[in-house]
């Protein structure tokens, strides 16, 4: 089966030959590129593979679908008018009303007249004699430019199962990423799902009440809190509507994008008594934040990191009524080494007759057959499957690009070995090439509004610089380069993050190494050493007439 579930092309608006800059995706950061580089006098055009804006927001319509950051912090903070005027509905919001965001603000800035849709970019080459990119497109399209910005994504190229059969299966099949846009019915419907992690998670819920069977297979448990979700309050919209400035200054200095109280101490100078009730609300703030940063060493000390692994584990067992199930629910590495997940009756869920957990720790997948599902014990049937299997996270949304810099090297064979960048921003050897919230900045481990502002701010800064110098190229030099990727991964060693096979570290794709991708240090801290490299003339780039 595919992955790639394309869309009905949509009609096309004419594609010049030349521009200043070539932008891939129309995603959050390709919209607010498009609206920044206009704003420049810069002309650009938009490839975008889906038919319309919204990147993330727009493939993933999974049942369940919501954002993990609060809807009054997920948002643009570049127009404070955008932001007085937009009413959000609720607390974290779902798919649908976060592309409904995207498309206001597509359509209060007139973007589409400058995105090219139902276009997928297969290649990007550098002509160092002409010191240009030629991208081309799955539709013929060929387009020169200067400046080239990868606007991807971290979490939009799809996988499936490493797993004989995959197209075996004479029934319906779907993946979270690629979902129907007119939705599914699984009335009456026995449906496996394979996957646990967050698309897994908000969709078991939402299936399992209108299945007439639900299977799980789950090969690792997640953590996952209750979201708390509920309509947003007239006073509470109002409320931050008037502080919205300082909000915005404290989302940018804050560590996850997202403006919390700094832990003042260890997990271990606490009474057992004082960490759980501080265990207990964070769980009852619905708020992933709250408990990562309930302690100072919650990320970085096993033994604390222990003690909200066990709350956690007694929580679900409170939950999960047999105990078998919920023995397979509690995960066995460090709380918040993966992605943790927010859910709505996750857990819950377990309870209903209709819906059983398959461990395939203990019971692993053999093939997809044509009426189902093998494992190593028996064969399950089923109407319909499921794939919630995530993606080639960070990278695979740029090394799928045949991207090529100097002497026609490809950037995914620069990166066999692990990703390198110099910020997560560029990379040696590919001038004028930027990348939005790439390997090397804080990225997944933010508030990706958060990130992607600071990020597309910084490169229309630095395309600015170069226009009014008179400069033709920008790129990473190879020392600043390896010293910013031995920082990332030194800070990275400090914590307990490579101690998890997440997608983090590349862990849940065959052959991808193993290498610890965003930067832990925190959103302020980078920003500030971004700001500090543009100050000091992009220091560690090299810039060229």
């Amino acid at each position: 089966m595919s992955v790639t579930a394309e869309p009905t092309r949509a009609e096309r608006r004419d594609v010049p030959r030349t521009v200043d800059v070539v932008v891939v995706g129309a995603g959050f950061s390709g919209m607010y590129l498009l609206h920044k580089l206009r704003a420049a006098g810069t002309s650009a055009i938009v490839f975008e593979a889906g038919t319309d804006v919204g990147g993330t927001w727009y493939w993933n319509r999974y049942p369940g679908a919501r954002v993990d950051v609060e809807s009054l912090s997920y948002s643009y903070s570049f127009d404070p008018d955008l932001e007085q005027r937009f009413e959000w509905q609720e607390r974290y919001p779902t798919q649908p009303e976060i592309l409904a965001y995207a498309r206001h603000v597509a359509d209060r800035f007139d973007l589409r007249r400058d995105i090219v849709f139902g276009t997928r970019t297969t290649a990007a080459h550098y002509d160092e004699a002409q010191r240009s990119w030629t991208v081309r497109t799955d539709r013929g399209d060929t387009v020169t430019a200067r400046y080239l910005v990868m606007a991807t994504g971290c979490l939009s190229a799809s996988k499936l199962p490493e797993i004989p059969g995959l197209d075996a299966f004479e029934g319906e099949t779907y993946h979270t990423a690629h979902w129907p846009h007119e939705g599914v019915n699984f009335t009456g419907k026995r449906v496996g799902i394979i996957g646990t992690g967050s698309s897994g998670v908000q969709s078991i819920p939402v299936i399992a009440a209108q299945a007439d069977q639900l299977t799980v297979f789950q090969r690792t448990p997640a953590y996952s809190l209750p979201a708390r979700n509920r309509k947003l309050t007239v006073d509470e919209i109002a409320g931050m509507k008037s502080r919205y400035r300082d909000y915005r200054k404290a989302q940018q200095e804050s560590g996850f994008g997202v403006p919390t109280a700094i832990p003042t101490r260890s997990a271990l100078e606490a009474s057992e008594e004082e960490r759980n009730a501080a265990f207990e609300e964070a769980w009852e703030s619905g708020s992933l934040v709250n408990l990562l940063t309930t302690f100072t060493d919650f990320a970085t000390n096993q033994e604390a990191n222990d003690l909200a692994k066990h709350w956690i584990h007694d929580k679900i067992r409170s939950i999960v009524a047999d105990p078998r199930t919920a023995e397979d629910l509690c995960p066995d590495y460090p709380v918040g080494t993966k992605r943790p997940c927010l859910d709505t009756g996750y857990y819950e869920a377990y309870n209903r007759e209709n819906v059983e957990l398959v461990n395939l720790r203990r019971e692993p997948l053999v093939e997809i057959t044509a009426r189902g599902i093998r494992t190593a014990v028996r064969e399950y049937e089923f109407d319909t499957i499921v794939y919630a299997t995530g993606f080639d996270a960070m990278t695979g949304s740029l090394t799928n690009v045949d991207i090529r810099g100097r002497d026609g090297v490809s950037l995914a064979e620069t990166w066999s070995a692990g990703p390198r960048t110099y910020l997560g921003i560029g990379s040696a050897g590919f001038p004028n090439l930027f990348m939005i919230t790439a390997p090397g900045s804080p990225s997944v481990l933010s508030n990706m509004m958060v990130s992607i502002e600071q990020h597309v701010d910084w490169v229309c800064d630095a395309i600015a610089h170069l226009q009014e110098q008179g400069l033709a190229t920008i790129e990473p030099c190879p020392e600043a380069q390896d010293a910013w990727v031995d920082h990332v991964n030194q800070i990275a060693s400090h914590t307990l993050y490579p101690k998890a096979n997440s997608w983090y570290m590349g862990a849940n794709v065959p052959g991808k190494p193993r290498v610890f991708m965003p930067y832990a240090g925190g959103v302020g801290e980078y920003r500030k050493k971004c700001d500090e490299v543009a100050r000091n003339g992009y220091e560690g780039f090299v810039l060229a007439r």
